[in-house]
């Protein structure tokens, strides 16, 4: 079953283009939102893309979390729709508390742009079950404030419930327990900093293997429909 997914275009979004083409690339219905629309209507799922959202102005994700958009986003990822935060996505889903912890400057304080390599640890999420456990997939990486943060509880609970989507097999910034992606208790939010828009056109990227998470959303949404 396909579907109309959302892309959010915030001021400095960079990725949205790419997003809205691999989503119909991977065969669904691309739907563009932007940032000042009150509401999200005719969607089954959202993507919030990688960039600079309002410059990065206090924090990165700070200001694009109280975007308009931004308070029905959250109310209807609390109430079950699937929601993927990709890089500057990332950082506004922590920044919105849809996620826990923080992405702060890469430890090495350099930018870091390469094929990464990532263990995927958990497939119990809207947007990694057509993944196996323990596989090892490559998405581009390129992003200054990777570093995953959190405090030991988080971390304990996180761990412990597994909800780290995906490790990095080499840690690129610093991040705690070498975490490149986690959902919430739902399953159905989940952010990474790797891009998986950028894997899915063996053109341009040296793997596919962000098709995973189409056809992941694919799964779940057919399973809905059933």
């Amino acid at each position: 079953m396909s579907g109309r997914v959302g892309v959010v275009t915030f001021p400095g979004s960079l990725d949205d283009r790419d997003a809205l083409r691999a989503v119909e690339q991977c065969g669904f219905a691309p739907v563009p939102l932007w940032h000042g629309s009150d509401t999200i209507d005719d969607v089954d799922a959202v993507i919030l893309p990688g960039g600079f959202s309002y410059g990065d102005y206090l924090r990165a994700g700070a200001l694009a979390r109280f975007s308009p958009l931004m308070a029905d986003i959250i109310k209807r990822a609390e109430a079950g729709m699937p929601v993927l935060g990709i890089c500057n996505g990332f950082q506004v889903l922590c920044e919105s508390h849809l996620l826990p912890g923080a992405l702060t400057r890469n430890a090495h304080r350099r930018f870091r742009c390469r094929d990464e390599r990532l263990l995927v640890e958990s497939v119990d999420t809207v947007w990694s079950n057509a993944f196996t456990d323990g596989q090892e997939i490559n998405i581009v990486l390129k992003n200054g404030e990777g570093n995953y943060v959190a405090d030991a509880e988080t971390l304990m609970v996180l761990e412990a419930e597994r909800r780290v989507v995906f490790r990095y097999l080499e840690n690129p910034n610093g991040s705690m327990n070498d975490i490149a992606g986690i959902t919430n208790e739902r399953g159905n939010v989940v952010g990474l900093m790797p891009h998986p828009e950028h894997n899915v056109d063996p053109l341009v990227a040296p793997s596919t293997d962000g098709r995973g998470f189409f056809a992941s959303l694919t799964n779940f949404l057919s399973r809905v429909a059933a």
